[in-house]
């Protein structure tokens, strides 16, 4: 298969590009190469590269930027989407294109699947959201839900991320704050990669997935079982999502059900398999 990877110098695209090339020909376009809020430069590539697949890992993903910039948010995260789905549909490609859990409102006391409706509460999860229904455009689209990304670029540039924020702090013995009454779905960038490619292999029927490891936990409970697994004496500081000034809102409940992605042949392991080889794979 011969697979197109937007965005692919980005913390998630770095990995997707490299699990991407151990079995299939890619074509990797980074920002630096390819702006893909140019229509022109995207159906260049896309007409170079003459892919069977899409992958689009470029976002803008400052959450609070966002709220003072709507319009590089929609422009990176909908309008070059738009792009993206015309130039797939022009070349008969499949597209996947990833989301995030901001698109839902934070108010559920279980997992979310795909047939829960999205409310949207900030610019970013605006643009996003707007972005998944233009990658819809595509008959064959593959509209991947993401969140709490933790994992390194096989580069060896730094990790980025809350959950490399945390780790740094455990390491140098500082205090750490963390929520305990925001839950997320941990998700490691290696494992989303390998889903999106078994999605794409196995011909899966197109359409929304949550692409996240299996099972929840509040950012305390994660902040507590990765110090475990590093060794060290955690100084954690437990705060409320309430007590925190955003410039945009946070979901407070967002884990995702990924239920359907095991359906169609992709099982994520647990948060907690993919934390320790994360952390292994520091040493």
């Amino acid at each position: 298969m011969r697979i197109a990877v937007f965005g692919a110098s980005g913390q998630l695209g770095a990995v997707v590009v490299d699990a991407c090339r151990e079995r299939h020909d890619v074509a990797a376009f980074g920002h630096e190469t390819v702006d893909i809020t140019n229509d022109e430069a995207v159906f260049a590539a896309v007409a170079d590269a003459r892919p069977d697949a899409l992958i689009n890992c470029a976002a803008y993903n400052l959450v609070d930027a966002a709220e003072d910039h709507p319009l590089d948010a929609m422009n990176i995260n909908a309008m070059a989407v738009q792009a993206l789905a015309r130039a797939a549909v022009a070349h008969g490609a499949s597209l996947v294109h990833y989301s995030t859990d901001f698109v839902f409102d934070g108010t559920a006391t279980a997992p979310y699947t795909e047939e829960d409706q999205p409310n949207p509460r900030s610019v970013y999860a605006a643009s996003k959201l707007v972005g998944e229904w233009l990658a819809a455009d595509v008959p064959r689209a593959y509209v991947l839900r993401v969140e709490s990304l933790f994992g390194r670029a096989p580069d060896g540039r730094p990790a980025k991320g809350s959950l490399e924020t945390i780790l740094k702090a455990l390491l140098a013995g500082d205090e750490a704050r963390v929520f305990e009454d925001r839950t997320v779905t941990p998700s490691y960038v290696v494992d989303i990669a390998e889903a999106t490619l078994q999605l794409l292999e196995r011909r899966a029927a197109p359409g929304v997935y949550h692409c996240v490891n299996s099972g929840s936990a509040t950012w305390l409970e994660l902040a507590t079982e990765l110090a475990r697994l590093l060794g060290v004496a955690p100084k954690l500081v437990p705060v409320r999502l309430a007590d925190v000034a955003f410039r945009a809102r946070r979901p407070q409940y967002c884990a995702l059900s990924n239920a359907k992605l095991a359906a169609a042949g992709a099982v994520m392991p647990p948060w907690q398999d993919a934390l320790a080889r994360y952390v292994a794979g520091r040493k």
